[in-house]
């Protein structure tokens, strides 16, 4: 996305999501590391500030998708970071290493997109195809409701698989009904990349493609949907330089904020 055509609020938001999550790392070490007791700082709490940040950070990965020029090597560059930080986690050996972490998924659910979008290209007919999106590019209004019809149904079958990984399927999560999934799907380590974790699978940041994939398609066919109606006024308007920054160097503030946790509390609690 050109600077041009930057939206700033995106930057803003994914920037306020990069400060939330140093703090909620930072909180954990203490807790989990330094077994430092910190009341408020479990049960639903710890679970919505999880959720608030890891949730934004896919939805506004998938939007990007609708403003970039090649998805492809979006996906090869978010791989190769979650190459880099699984193996840097095994390594060091401080918790437990980040398999199939959130960076994986983002690489994951961005060549996805490309893939996705290089199939509708080849079989593309009489209908104009968005190059960077997911779907037709919107000629009326009937298929911009299609649009949201599409993101709301994404949505809804992220929800319906959100605990998947657990072994259930439906709503569980949120008191609803649900079926238990065979547990033949979670008997082999050859489907830790999918969503069905082996019984010797561990991770101390897992956001597989079930369901996680979904949650970005769900942003990125938004995107596709604001780049053509427009996107709220506030997105435009909105300026916070230092936020935007951050926004800006989400990725690498990502890949080296732990560390820096890490020696700052060291020298606080040692």
């Amino acid at each position: 996305m050109g600077s041009s055509q930057r939206v700033r609020g995106y930057d803003i938001l994914r920037g306020f999501s990069v400060i939330s999550m140093v703090a909620f790392h930072a909180c954990y070490d203490i807790v989990y590391l330094w077994n430092v007791r910190l009341d408020w700082f479990r049960g639903p709490l710890q679970d919505v500030w999880r959720v608030s940040i890891s949730w934004c950070f896919l939805l506004i990965a998938g939007i990007m998708c609708s403003y970039s020029r090649n998805n492809l090597k979006r996906a090869l560059k978010y791989l190769f970071v979650a190459a880099i930080i699984w193996i840097a986690t095994t390594l060091i050996a401080v918790d437990t290493p980040i398999n199939y972490g959130i960076i994986y998924c983002m690489g994951f659910s961005s060549f996805l997109v490309w893939a996705l979008n290089e199939l509708i290209r080849k079989k593309r007919d009489a209908c104009a195809i968005e190059p960077s999106g997911l779907v037709s590019r919107p000629s009326n209004g009937s298929n911009t409701v299609q649009l949201k019809i599409v993101a709301a149904t994404l949505f809804f079958a992220f929800l319906l698989t959100l605990e998947v990984p657990q072994g259930r399927l439906g709503l569980d999560c949120f008191s609803g009904p649900y079926v238990t999934l065979p547990k033949s799907l979670y008997t082999t380590e050859a489907l830790n990349w999918l969503g069905f974790p082996g019984p010797s699978f561990a991770s101390g940041d897992y956001y597989p493609p079930i369901p996680y994939s979904l949650l970005f398609l769900v942003g990125s066919t938004l995107g596709l949907y604001m780049k053509l109606q427009g996107v709220p006024s506030i997105l435009n308007k909105i300026r916070c330089a230092p936020l935007e920054w951050i926004g800006k160097h989400a990725l690498e503030i990502y890949v080296v904020h732990q560390p820096i946790v890490l020696a700052l509390l060291t020298l606080v609690f040692n």
